[in-house]
C-alpha cells in the first residue's frame, strides 16, 4: 500500500515532482490540523489497492514554495499528478464520496 502516515521531512521542488514519472499524489496539509485528520481515512480506504500510486504528504504553511506552486488555499488539499501533470484536485475530502474525483482519474492497480 502506498499510503504514508508522515509528513515528509523536506519537500522536493516543483522541478522534481514535475519530472518524476507515473502516479504520483501530493497531500498538502499541517499534522496539527483537523481538517487533515479527518480526511485521513477515506485517504488510506482509497490508496488501498492503488500501489501504483506514490503518496507524499507535504507540511504546507507560509512561506512553502511547492503549495504556493500549486495554489493550495485550503487543508488538506489532494492533487494527483501522472508523469508530472496534474489530472485531479480535491479539497478537504471528510468521507469516501468526496474522493470520487480521484476514483475517476487514477488506475486501481
Amino acid at each position: 500500500m502506498s499510503y504514508t502516515r508522515a509528513y515528509a521531512a523536506q519537500e522536493p521542488s516543483r522541478a522534481a515532482v514535475d519530472a518524476a514519472p507515473g502516479w504520483q499524489l501530493l497531500e498538502f496539509g499541517a499534522p496539527w490540523c483537523p481538517h487533515c485528520s479527518a480526511a485521513q481515512a477515506p485517504l488510506k480506504d482509497w490508496l488501498e489497492g492503488r500501489d501504483s500510486i506514490s503518496h507524499l504528504k507535504i507540511e504546507d504553511g507560509k512561506g512553502r514554495p511547492l503549495g504556493r506552486s500549486f495554489q493550495v488555499r485550503l487543508w488538506p488539499t489532494l492533487v494527483v499528478l501522472h508523469d508530472g501533470q496534474e489530472v485531479a484536485r480535491v479539497v478537504r475530502p471528510r468521507a469516501d464520496a468526496d474522493l470520487a474525483a480521484l476514483v475517476a482519474a487514477t488506475p486501481t492497480t
